[in-house]
């Protein structure tokens, strides 16, 4: 009976991750939505900003109250800066992307052209982690891809800049954007695999707020040059984007805490729920409407999720 207990915290555990990244994919929608808002009203990298930016106090604050509690902080090694700052950059460039494809098609299949970033996960997991995913990551992952494949063609939520059979400008912003999320993700779990011996917790806390404070001083000093207005437009609503920003802390805190508990691959493609809670405030929040192809391909994509949890 002794060892049931230690073996029943194990098994729990190992799962911890699984509600993480559904809670984060959930944090996500959110923030994405209100960031498309921002885009409108500031423009695409005054909005990327805000995000970072009036993140970093909840994620200040989220790093004292663990330390509090017992947490060690983590030492900043050469080889974790240089794999967090690889993610921070792409994370950071992934956001604008994704912005810009938003704003070339309805929000529900621009979160989808971001999605392509499993399979790419998984090979450069593969090449640089050597994390050699399972059978059915691999299946779920090409069921999940041939749903965005179906996403990427005409329908209600295409616009007139989207030429050359659906491949246009929301298909160039939204897989630059899956390719450096992609990158953002080996980035970051590789980051947390150079801070052995420290809780997944402080390890998403501790690698957030760095990121966040290298995002913040590359991307608002380059406003503070190049866009002053579009600085100032965030300032002038700093109530909305605080909490903008607080969410995305909470979501990108959820993220790194699920990479540093379980492969970057396996994190990445739970994380494609994003595209159904994407469906739901694209249809019952903004009234955006769906084509035939993109429902099915919003079909695929969560069958390739069932396929990847099927196997836990």
């Amino acid at each position: 009976m002794t060892m049931e207990v230690p073996l029943l915290a194990s098994t729990v555990w190992e799962w911890a991750w699984v509600p993480i990244v559904l809670c984060a994919a959930f944090g996500r929608t959110v923030r994405n939505a209100a960031q498309r808002s921002l885009t409108e009203q500031a423009g695409t990298l005054p909005a990327t900003l805000v995000r970072f930016l009036y993140g970093l106090p909840f994620s200040l604050l989220w790093v004292l109250l663990l330390s509090r509690m017992g947490g060690t902080l983590p030492a900043v090694t050469a080889a974790w800066a240089g794999w967090l700052t690889l993610g921070a950059l792409a994370q950071l460039g992934g956001t604008a992307l994704l912005l810009m494809a938003m704003k070339q098609r309805n929000f529900v299949v621009a979160v989808a052209f971001s999605k392509t970033e499993p399979l790419q996960v998984a090979l450069v997991s593969l090449l640089v982690l050597h994390e050699v995913p399972g059978g059915l990551s691999m299946l779920g992952m090409l069921i999940a891809m041939l749903g965005v494949v179906l996403l990427t063609y005409s329908g209600p939520g295409r616009r007139a800049t989207d030429v050359g059979g659906g491949f246009g400008l929301s298909a160039v912003y939204g897989l630059g954007a899956g390719a450096a999320f992609a990158l953002m993700a080996v980035g970051y779990r590789a980051a947390a695999l150079h801070q052995p011996g420290v809780t997944p917790w402080m390890n998403g806390a501790w690698g957030v707020l760095w990121a966040q404070l290298i995002q913040s001083v590359v991307l608002g000093g380059y406003l503070l040059l190049a866009n002053r207005a579009g600085l100032l437009a965030i300032v002038r609503i700093w109530r909305f984007s605080l909490t903008v920003g607080t969410v995305g802390a909470l979501a990108t805190i959820g993220e790194l805490t699920a990479l540093a508990l379980h492969g970057a691959a396996d994190v990445r493609t739970l994380g494609l729920v994003e595209v159904l809670f994407s469906y739901l405030v694209s249809r019952k929040l903004m009234r955006e409407k769906l084509g035939m192809l993109e429902r099915w391909g919003l079909t695929l994509v969560t069958s390739g999720l069932i396929v990847v949890c099927a196997q836990f």
